[in-house]
């Protein structure tokens, strides 16, 4: 069983790494409406490119990207745009369903 995890878990970080499949994972993270399962989703974002890579790209330090990455996270907007840029993707708005 430890094979067949470690098989998902690293097809899933290579998957991660093109940012139309990173997109497509986080906005189905987004449609949970948790905001603890999109931080769980950014985080497996993240820890595919590698959080040392993300700290020295954005100017935050590790440990303040767990802490914003973890499930009782609450990034502020600014914290969230330097982590999706250095992934490759941005925030964006859409227009809910109108009825």
């Amino acid at each position: 069983m430890k094979k067949l995890t470690e098989k998902y878990e690293n097809n899933l970080k290579a998957d991660l790494l093109d940012p139309v499949e990173a997109a497509e994972y986080l906005n189905a993270a987004l449609e949970d409406g948790s905001q603890e399962v999109f931080l769980m989703a950014l985080k497996d974002v993240a820890n595919a490119k590698g959080i040392s890579e993300i700290a020295r790209e954005t100017n935050l330090n590790r440990e303040n990207l767990y802490r914003i990455l973890s499930t009782k996270g609450n990034p502020k907007l600014k914290n969230l745009n330097y982590v999706l840029n250095s992934v490759g993707l941005r925030l964006s708005v859409e227009v809910a369903k109108q009825l």
